[in-house]
């Protein structure tokens, strides 16, 4: 089976071939990382024009790419949530214009549940029951996933997202965007401890995420200490290092503790860590770390299949394909299919 992946939930227009939900024969990404830098985030409406630009030249590389036609495709997958509105539509009416000409079944993806099967692009053979950890620019959730298509929500960010933190902090520290890579980057030159910035909790027994308050802390530390951001080149630099770090250091801490905990109580037999923030150098250590230290393995994805791509979309279709059944190419079932910008992971 030959799928075409679309993917256009928030800055990236993307789209991919995927042979039997697994072999990538094309994964095409157009980054509109340089078009939003300047704002500090991306901007929908600029988001929206540019795959509107991009969407079909970019569908039009992946298919030459993989290989082949649009007419030898035989199942088309779209992200239709969550994400950015006006972003989604783009993807899913392009999705819906060619599953129509073409009279190609259509099916569409949970966006979170895309990041969950990036993993299995590269790891097919992960252990269930699985715990997954995504986190990611707009969220932060930890599912148990029994089976292929079967999530149970175990707990969830209560305001910030941990990478929509990173980008903020980053931009306190006028590092630029996105905040994630570069705080990164910066906190490998600076100490962790040098700044005790509080780390939320939320209870014995919550598995939920607050990084709000956290994010506030930097933000009054950097008001208290006016005269560091007035200091020569050098020296600012090596004190927003301490500062990049010792944030970073207190949000690894929680998702890890939180993910070790959840995994211990559920009784899994491997870890996910998926989505944008799954780059994250400190917390990929740690958190396989700590697998290790109770004896789980832990997964990730390659960081070019932890932000946001259409392989993944692809792959996810196809194993909710295998559990659930593929719809028929005609009559044209997806009309009525929309687009919903907080679609929430179906549990069961």
């Amino acid at each position: 089976m030959l799928i075409l992946g679309i993917e256009t939930s928030c800055d990236e227009t993307a789209a991919a071939v995927v042979e039997e939900g697994l072999r990538v024969r094309s994964n095409i990404v157009s980054s509109q990382l340089e078009l939003h830098s300047p704002y500090g985030g991306v901007v929908p409406e600029l988001a929206c024009r540019m795959h509107v630009e991009n969407i079909l030249p970019v569908i039009s590389e992946a298919l030459s790419e993989g290989g082949v036609s649009l007419e030898e495709i035989d199942l088309i997958a779209v992200t239709r949530g969550p994400g950015l509105i006006g972003a989604l539509l783009v993807g899913l009416s392009t999705a819906k214009g060619l599953a129509y000409a073409q009279r190609k079944p259509l099916v569409g993806v949970n966006h979170l549940v895309g990041h969950i099967y990036a993993a299995f692009l590269e790891q097919p053979s992960v252990p269930f029951p699985f715990l997954a950890l995504v986190v990611s620019g707009g969220h932060t959730e930890l599912y148990r996933v029994k089976e292929h298509a079967r999530y149970t929500l175990l707990g969830s960010t209560r305001d910030d997202a941990a990478g929509e933190a990173f980008d903020k902090v980053a931009k306190m520290l006028d590092l630029g965007y996105p905040g994630g890579p570069i705080i990164d980057r910066s906190a490998r030159q600076g100490d962790p401890q040098a700044i005790d910035f509080p780390r939320a909790y939320l209870g014995k027994d919550s598995l939920d995420f607050s990084f709000s308050g956290l994010k506030t802390a930097v933000q009054i530390y950097l008001k208290r200490h006016p005269q560091l951001l007035a200091q020569e080149a050098e020296e600012r630099s090596a004190w927003v290092c301490n500062v990049a770090a010792s944030f970073q250091q207190a949000v690894v801490e929680v998702l890890v503790a939180k993910t070790i905990q959840a995994a211990q109580r559920e009784k899994v037999a491997s870890i996910l860590l998926v989505g944008g923030v799954a780059c994250n150098t400190l917390l990929r250590r740690e958190l396989r770390a700590r697998g290790e230290e109770i004896g789980l393995p832990v997964f990730y994805p390659s960081p070019v299949l932890c932000t946001d791509n259409a392989a993944m979309i692809a792959c996810a279709a196809y194993f909710h394909g295998l559990k659930e059944g593929f719809p028929p190419a005609w009559p044209p079932h997806y009309l009525e299919m929309d687009a919903v910008a907080a679609l929430q992971v179906p549990e069961g």
